[in-house]
């Protein structure tokens, strides 16, 4: 369970905004990509569509390491992705069918990384995701396919990939993630959402779980 960081599908839950300019030909400049800041707080919820999944979600920064943590224990699904101390975590507790419980960690993964993955982000457009408020965001894509080959007839596996939402104003306010591909392993559609209710600009709490063994 790996997460990029991220309701409904797009045609859903989020469409193009009336009268908003396309992202090409004489369209207006395309907005800065997605940056997560390095304190920040926010709950939502994380939701598996194809298994009928949704349970509670909070993602908090501090001082550039980060923490997502979906469910718990009363929840048919529970984990936490972490970034920190330069080393990506993944644990996860629970998840249907799931046997094995590691602590997988990867060094010499950051903040920065992450970010600089995010400045080759495809702007989509500007769209509105309807909700209670409804949300004005620009929606990006980002992904990473092996193996990375010229244009043509070739096959390709994409390793990561997700939609972000972020807020029109601040490219560091996370609304809506789609996550999918093959950080999705444990998932039969290998693809999972996280929507944001609130996020906020101030330090969070992040904590390593002890099962996991500290960075080197």
């Amino acid at each position: 369970m790996v997460a990029l960081v991220l309701a409904a599908p797009p045609s859903a839950g989020a469409e193009p905004r009336s009268g908003a300019a396309p992202s090409h030909g004489n369209a207006s400049p395309t907005p800065p990509p997605p940056r997560l800041p390095r304190d920040f707080r926010g709950k939502g919820k994380w939701i598996v569509r194809d298994l009928d999944i949704t349970v509670p979600f909070t993602w908090e920064g501090r001082d550039g390491d980060s923490q997502m943590t979906a469910g718990g224990p009363q929840y048919p699904i529970w984990f936490t992705n972490l970034i920190y101390h330069d080393t990506l975590y993944t644990l996860t507790y629970k998840w249907p069918g799931l046997d094995e419980h590691p602590c997988s960690r990867i060094p010499g993964f950051n903040l920065e990384a992450l970010n600089e993955g995010f400045e080759n982000a495809r702007f989509v457009g500007p769209e509105t995701l309807r909700r209670t408020p409804q949300r004005r965001v620009n929606h990006w894509r980002v992904g990473v396919v092996f193996p990375q080959l010229p244009p043509g007839n070739h096959p390709r596996l994409p390793l990561a990939l997700g939609d972000i939402y972020v807020d029109e104003h601040d490219r560091g306010t996370f609304w809506q993630v789609l996550q999918f591909g093959v950080q999705n392993l444990y998932d039969p559609e290998l693809d999972e959402w996280l929507v944001m209710d609130t996020f906020e600009h101030r330090p969070g709490t992040v904590t390593l779980p002890e099962r996991c063994e500290p960075p080197e």
